[in-house]
């Protein structure tokens, strides 16, 4: 096996497809679940699944598995501050649970991301912007650090906005089970629903950006990965 020195946590495919296209793909097992992790020396990178449960069980198949010197959630967040757009790169230095308040400083970036339960719609996005003076959220970024801490390993945030702060999106949740996002579903549900036609394009425009602007930077071997994770000097 190669010398992986970072792990990528990530939620779907479709936010690091740019990245991962040309990576090599493997399927390996791990507490009785199947994983597909995309491997290139250093890096490691795996998609668990929307949520906190999914993206902790994926954060502990791929610290077992592979033996990371530092892990980092990366994805598609919602921006909370008005200043935050669509395609934008944040590295926070503090990732906060809402769940129950805890705060992960990663020692490294700029700003505050918040982990929620769920996809924040524009009300719930300045709930959270008030309460915990964050920058933007997402549904993962919480769970990875708390292994990340477990096992005594780095952990950073790297995010990319997909929707700004507001945003109304489509109704996604209720189509996603068990982490997955049942495509065909979504499609049947928007198909006699017109009305929902011009955010869902909106959604698909702002993600394929923010999928090629993500993919870029944890490409980047000068980004913070390196620098800010193992502490090299490139």
């Amino acid at each position: 096996m190669g010398d992986y020195k970072i792990a990528i946590v990530a939620a779907m495919e479709r936010e690091v497809g740019p990245l991962v296209k040309d990576w090599v793909a493997v399927t390996r097992q791990h507490d009785g679940r199947s994983y597909r992790f995309f491997e290139k020396s250093p890096l490691i990178l795996v998609c668990g699944g929307i949520g906190a449960e999914v993206a902790r069980r994926a954060a502990e198949a791929v610290i077992s598995l592979y033996r990371p010197a530092a892990i980092v959630s990366a994805g598609f967040a919602g921006g909370l501050d008005p200043s935050m757009r669509a395609g934008q790169m944040l590295t926070p230095r503090y990732v906060i649970d809402s769940r129950d308040g805890s705060r992960t400083d990663s020692g490294a970036g700029e700003g505050v991301l918040i982990t929620y339960e769920s996809v924040a719609d524009v009300e719930q996005k300045a709930k959270l912007a008030n309460s915990y003076g964050a920058h933007a959220v997402d549904m993962e970024a919480a769970a990875v650090a708390r292994s990340a801490e477990a096992h005594g390993i780095k952990f950073l945030a790297c995010k990319v906005i997909s929707d700004k702060h507001d945003s109304r999106l489509p109704p996604i949740m209720q189509f996603v089970k068990n982490g997955q996002f049942n495509t065909a579903g979504f499609i049947a549900h928007l198909a006699i629903r017109p009305w929902l036609w011009p955010a869902v394009i909106k959604l698909a425009r702002n993600s394929a950006v923010a999928s090629k602007v993500l993919s870029e930077a944890l490409a980047d071997p000068n980004l913070v990965l390196q620098d800010a994770l193992l502490g090299s000097k490139t």
